[in-house]
């Protein structure tokens, strides 16, 4: 039983290292609207680098409070090739997937060592990530329906400037 638990930690620290990879790639596509000129989406994607590295934060908290080492690594340097306006988009999308695929493995490994504790944590997650996915989409859909038109997109670009950042309710216990 002891080893099975030394699994779930070992996602665990794996994910916390995911989510901040996502914090930098989040940054590098806010970087990358920044430099077109687009700072509303450049707004949109710093906001949703800070929710990765909450994200990240959290992870930890629930590990120390279940007296799991956590061990920090390093993050990869993003790669993707940004071209077109709607590239960062596309691929916030499928990183988004990626990382419910994840928790969906860590939700998995946890029910099966029937670590109960970590599947009421990894609930929050779920639905989270139901969220970011729905938004991913959402941006892809508006992108592709007004981004070549520049009135619409100086539209599009205010709407995103209009987020702001909420930290995560989540209570770790």
């Amino acid at each position: 039983m002891e080893n099975e638990k030394k699994n779930v930690a070992v996602l665990l620290n794996e994910q916390v290292n995911k989510e901040f990879y996502s914090a930098y790639l989040y940054l590098d596509f806010a970087n990358f609207y920044q430099e077109k000129g687009l700072k509303g989406y450049a707004n949109w994607f710093n906001i949703q680098a800070q929710e990765e590295r909450d994200h990240a934060l959290l992870f930890i908290q629930y590990m120390q409070q279940n007296d799991m080492k956590v061990t920090l690594e390093a993050i990869a340097k993003p790669d993707k090739d940004l071209k077109e306006l709607i590239d960062p988009l596309k691929e916030s999308l499928a990183h988004e997937k990626y990382v419910t695929s994840l928790i969906h493995d860590l939700y998995a490994a946890a029910s099966q060592e029937k670590d109960f504790r970590c599947m009421q944590f990894l609930d929050w997650f779920i639905k989270e990530q139901a969220e970011e996915e729905d938004n991913a989409r959402t941006n892809i859909q508006k992108m592709e329906l007004f981004g070549s038109d520049a009135r619409a997109l100086y539209l599009l670009d205010q709407e995103m400037q209009t987020r702001v950042y909420n930290a995560p309710s989540l209570t770790i216990g």
